[in-house]
């Protein structure tokens, strides 16, 4: 047995070991390519696009960055530092160049010195902002500048960094520029609420979210549709499919059931565990879906329409009505619940800042929820 155990503590050493040297072997390759690009990439001839463009491409850049700057000396820095780090560089010695630049090219940041001739490093902040709003600004200074580099905030500009700097400040500064320009991107591209014309949307994705026109919204996320006769539809909207994820099973109502506005109608299942939902409206149950109950699979496409869960014969519809949501305001209502619901699972799952990004769209969260942390989401979204 002890021969056993340290041939296994052996085995797991010369794992970790090999592994490492893999790793390692692959970062080297990585380097020697991005040393090769960087030294070939720079003789080439680009004075169609501008005079003194100079560019360092690799495949599938960190972030693509402009760099101007009427020193060479601080170009070659940027290029043989973030070049080996997986950037690709472009540098120009003029504001003029690198507005030139902005137009016909794609980049996720513009380094600027605030300090050039003709066009300074504000103009070029005021000019990239305007013309190219999706472009973040970040300004090079020395310290003698350092007050007009704040000032350039004002304009759009992100951040500064100050030269001279080492490598890893260089390396340290531009990875917690790319991290802070994903999450304001990822904050700005907030997840879409539509309205669908047809009673039956096409199936959103997971940032998505489908409203079918002329269908009620109830503050506990059922939907209601009035049918002719005057009797209404019931089931889960949108929102709440996404929060639930994968659903095992329905908790019906029974039929002749009487039920009032904002009590319990029925349950949605996720392993030993139901979420309850309360009633949109006051009345009789009439019918229920039965055979949705045997085809759950059908709400990964739509929760709305024929997918309804049951049916009831309304006695109080004129004033009930009233506290629903139809149209734009179930719009906004979606848009509010949303924020609330990414605030809470982050909370819940502990999510540090860094990775808010991920938690922004991270919906079936509550499928990693203990139960107590279930029940906690359901009934703040749910039983309202």
């Amino acid at each position: 047995m002890p021969l056993l155990i340290v041939a296994v503590i052996i085995f797991i050493i010369a794992d970790i070991i090999i592994r490492y040297a893999v790793d390692k072997s692959k970062e080297n390759k990585l380097r020697k390519e991005r040393e090769s690009i960087l030294t070939e990439s720079i003789n080439y001839d680009f004075t169609t696009e501008a005079k003194s463009l100079k560019r360092a491409e690799v495949p599938n850049p960190k972030a693509k960055i402009l760099c101007v700057d009427d020193e060479d000396v601080i170009l070659d820095s940027f290029r043989k530092i973030l070049v080996l780090d997986g950037y690709s560089i472009d540098t120009v010695n003029s504001g003029a160049e690198a507005i030139g630049l902005i137009k016909s090219h794609h980049y996720d940041f513009v380094f600027t010195d605030i300090k050039m001739p003709e066009m300074d490093g504000v103009e070029v902040t005021k000019i990239v902002k305007t013309v190219r709003p999706d472009i973040d600004v970040i300004v090079i200074t020395g310290y003698a500048t350092i007050e007009n580099a704040v000032d350039t905030m004002k304009y759009g500009a992100m951040d500064y960094v100050q030269k001279p700097f080492t490598e890893d400040e260089l390396l340290a500064f531009t990875k917690k520029a790319v991290v802070k320009r994903q999450e304001r991107i990822l904050k700005e591209l907030k997840p879409r609420v539509h309205i669908s014309a047809a009673q039956e949307p096409e199936t959103p994705s997971k940032g998505e979210f489908a409203i079918p026109g002329g269908v009620f919204i109830s503050e506990g996320h059922c939907w209601a549709s009035i049918m002719q006769d005057g009797s209404v539809k019931i089931g889960i909207d949108d929102f709440a499919k996404k929060i639930m994820g994968k659903i095992d099973g329905i908790d019906f109502p029974n039929l002749g059931m009487e039920v009032n506005a904002d009590q319990p109608i029925f349950g949605i299942k996720q392993g030993k565990r139901t979420a309850k939902f309360n009633s949109p409206v006051s009345g009789k149950i009439t019918k229920v879906n039965t055979e949705l109950g045997d085809n759950l699979e059908v709400l990964d496409y739509s929760t709305y329409d024929k997918n309804w869960i049951c049916m009831i014969d309304a006695s109080n519809l004129d004033s009930e009505l009233q506290t629903l949501k139809i149209g734009k305001g179930a719009v906004l209502y979606y848009q509010e619940e949303i924020e609330k619901y990414v605030k809470k699972i982050n909370e819940l799952l502990k999510i540090s800042d860094s990775k808010v990004k991920e938690a922004a769209l991270y919906w079936e969260g509550i499928n990693d929820l203990e139960d107590k942390e279930f029940y906690l989401i359901t009934g703040i979204f749910f039983k309202k």
